[in-house]
């Protein structure tokens, strides 16, 4: 360190957050370098600055004591975890490119059903609802997390199940989480336009086993994805306990699955002790996620008995095969937030034994991020829907006429219709009898970024406006369609 000893009241990594006091975090960033601020952070009246190795202080920048390191986020992560000072005693968390929030859910749920104070955090904020919660992000600044993570110990919370990213990950905003279980859902194409390849984005996720896991903390692990034998052999070196789940897990296996129309029920042998169990929640896919979460929560101590008495009362997550009503026709609406040629092949499978009739969907693919996945959903939609429309779904800064053809390169029985909204009361209006319509893409999200603007719009709300008005008395003299 460089310069006088101080006493830190506060950390940022955003220089307009800085108060008298504070340690500012010039963080190297992928747009802009945050040592452009030290200035601004200096004037707001920073006492210390961390930066990367070889950093200097200007002339103007006066008593301000200086910390380099060669991994500053990394820094920063463990400061804000000694900084902020408590935990919940029990972290879970998951990575994956699909399913994270569901299992973060389901354990947190399932936690609850046995009466722990147990919170989930990631994509949908912190559940449940909190004051000064950090933004809707998969995995929050150092700062924020361990600040969040401070409150909720305080607050009597000694359980959280949380959503690892694979960007997070990387930037080492999970450092200094004890995280004393972990679990691994799948790994698809995703997130390539900020890893570069599937390797790097692996690697990436794999930092969860191979660094941040506790010694003697449990590795979750899908037995029946390829990268297991992987993931296994980390967690071998590493002395961690292992617990796999699957049609091929060891210790969590999923036997039987039978859809029902309220969700489905399930066989699962867990320890060689089989098990049945009403889920109500639909979708192959949310079975294989709710085996990540019952991993998750016997790994603590829990009885698999008591873990699966828990299952009835689950809910689904906001935005994941959410269920949004029927058209006056007879047809069915989902919601799903599945952004990523695995996700929405998943989801179109797991909804088709619902379908008694055509399988719709409505997708588009997002501007500014990789372009190589559009043709994938595209494919995707045109050989697994019997009606697929391709519409945008935040063009960013992007022609979305130009998504939308890289799409329907590979969608030659699509529809297109750029607007989103018309492209759902279009699917709605004539939608017939039996036929299910999955709106992908947003689940969750309630807005549409179109240049530098985000505009508001919620699938969900879009679709009962369109059945409404697919309900509404046609005016005298209007026709049929």
């Amino acid at each position: 360190m460089v310069g006088p000893d101080v006493e830190i009241t506060g950390l940022a990594i955003d220089s307009r957050q800085v108060k008298p006091g504070y340690l500012f975090g010039a963080l190297p960033g992928f747009q802009v370098d945050g040592r452009e601020f030290i200035g601004q952070a200096v004037k707001q009246g920073a006492v210390a600055v961390l930066a990367a190795s070889g950093t200097e202080l200007k002339d103007d920048a006066g008593s301000v004591s200086l910390v380099t390191d060669d991994n500053p986020r990394r820094a920063i992560a463990i400061m804000a975890a000694r900084f902020y000072g408590s935990q919940p005693h029990v972290i879970a968390a998951v990575t994956g490119t699909n399913g994270k929030t569901s299992v973060a859910t389901f354990t947190r749920q399932i936690w609850q059903q046995l009466g722990y104070e147990a919170a989930s955090l990631g994509t949908l904020g912190v559940e449940p609802e909190r004051p000064n919660a950090p933004a809707a992000l998969t995995t929050p600044d150092p700062v924020e997390l361990q600040r969040c993570l401070a409150e909720l110990a305080r607050d009597g919370f000694d359980h959280l199940a949380m959503e690892a990213s694979s960007h997070g990950l990387d930037q080492s905003r999970l450092d200094g989480v004890a995280v004393t279980a972990a679990a691994f859902t799948n790994l698809s194409r995703d997130h390539l336009d900020y890893h570069g390849d599937m390797a790097q984005y692996f690697a990436a996720k794999c930092r969860l086993f191979d660094s941040l896991l506790v010694r003697g903390g449990t590795a979750v692990l899908n037995a029946d994805i390829p990268e297991f034998a992987k993931l296994a052999a980390i967690c071998e070196r590493r002395d961690l306990r292992i617990l796999s789940f699957g049609s091929e897990g060891q210790d969590i296996k999923l036997i039987e699955r039978t859809p029902t129309a309220a969700g489905q029920r399930l066989t699962i042998e867990i320890y060689g002790k089989a098990h049945q169990v009403t889920f109500p929640v639909a979708g192959s896919f949310q079975a294989w996620n709710l085996l990540a979460a019952l991993g998750l929560v016997i790994s603590g101590g829990v009885k698999p008995e008591d873990a699966i008495s828990a299952v009835p009362a689950l809910s689904g997550v906001p935005g994941r095969v959410e269920y949004v009503g029927n058209s006056p026709a007879g047809g069915t609406v989902y919601v799903d937030y599945a952004h990523t040629p695995d996700a929405l092949e998943t989801v179109l499978t797991a909804l088709r034994p619902h379908c008694d009739a055509r399988l719709w969907v409505v997708v588009g693919c997002g501007g500014d991020r990789d372009p190589g996945k559009r043709p994938m959903m595209g494919e995707v939609s045109n050989r697994l829907a019997d009606v697929a429309i391709i519409t945008d779904d935040n063009p960013r800064s992007e022609d979305p006429a130009r998504i939308r053809a890289a799409m329907m390169a590979a969608a030659p029985n699509g529809r297109e219709i750029g607007d989103r909204r018309e492209a759902i009361f279009s699917a709605i209006r004539d939608m017939t009898e039996g036929d299910l319509l999955v709106v992908a893409g947003k689940g969750h999200e309630s807005g549409q970024k179109i240049g530098d603007e985000v505009h508001p719009f919620d699938d969900r709300d879009v679709a009962r406006e369109a059945i409404a008005a697919a309900a509404a008395p046609k005016p005298e003299g209007s026709g049929v369609r």
